[in-house]
């Protein structure tokens, strides 16, 4: 009998690998929307920098969104052991701007008629006034993974950025509908990774490694999270 011939590897080409961290907590006793609001953060739960910052690789082109949230826990990964040189700001990759909405507590934006989505402040398609809906985002943050993708063939890429970019980040990755987008969970400080196949078919060029990666027992006994 004929044996079947052995596969080939395939010829991948330069894999780009993006390492996404969502920001540190931000302090929200009130439970108000904050979106684009330039909002400080706590970077005071060090065993959970540290733990992450030994995650991610050396030699990496580093970027974050112009938010100060952002731009501070990249500069806290370093002092926890991260090897980087410059951290590079990236509007594109900023949180999901809400608009008229910030400000406004969660309980309130939720009264809302047509807003009482389980897993974000509205439906994805939807647009609050004077802001950008999630699919907005979507596209925004598509244009810098793009830009950068090309830019940095073969590197390692670290984002420092927001639950909503790194889900748009997952809904580019997958081809995926918004709606479903939506429903990952993506921890403050935690990572996720993704990957680029240069040589792929663009319909399946990326591939997710793993998602909202975090020592959970070291992030629970600091404290909680925070939503947008």
């Amino acid at each position: 009998m004929a044996k079947a011939p052995e596969d080939k590897a395939k010829d991948t080409g330069l894999i780009t690998r993006w390492w996404w961290v969502r920001h540190a907590p931000v302090p929200n006793p009130e439970g108000r929307c904050y979106g684009q609001f330039d909002k400080d953060c706590d970077v005071s739960n060090e065993a959970l920098f540290k733990h992450q910052a030994k995650l991610l690789p050396k030699g990496a082109v580093w970027y974050s969104s112009n938010l100060l949230r952002a731009r501070k826990t990249a500069e806290h990964l370093g002092k926890a052991g991260a090897a980087f040189g410059e951290v590079v700001v990236d509007p594109d990759l900023a949180e999901q701007s809400f608009g008229e909405w910030q400000g406004l507590t969660y309980g309130e934006i939720t009264a809302k008629p047509g807003n009482g989505h389980l897993f974000w402040l509205a439906p994805p398609e939807f647009r609050p006034p004077g802001g950008e809906s999630f699919s907005d985002l979507r596209d925004r943050t598509v244009r810098s993974i793009e830009r950068l993708t090309e830019k940095y063939r073969g590197r390692d890429i670290v984002a420092t950025a927001h639950g909503g970019t790194i889900r748009a980040a997952l809904a580019h990755a997958f081809n995926m509908n918004p709606e479903a987008a939506v429903r990952f969970e993506i921890d403050n400080v935690s990572v996720t990774l993704i990957e680029h196949y240069e040589k792929a078919d663009p319909a399946h060029a990326w591939r997710v490694i793993f998602t909202n990666y975090m020592p959970r027992e070291i992030a629970h006994a600091h404290g909680g999270g925070s939503k947008a």
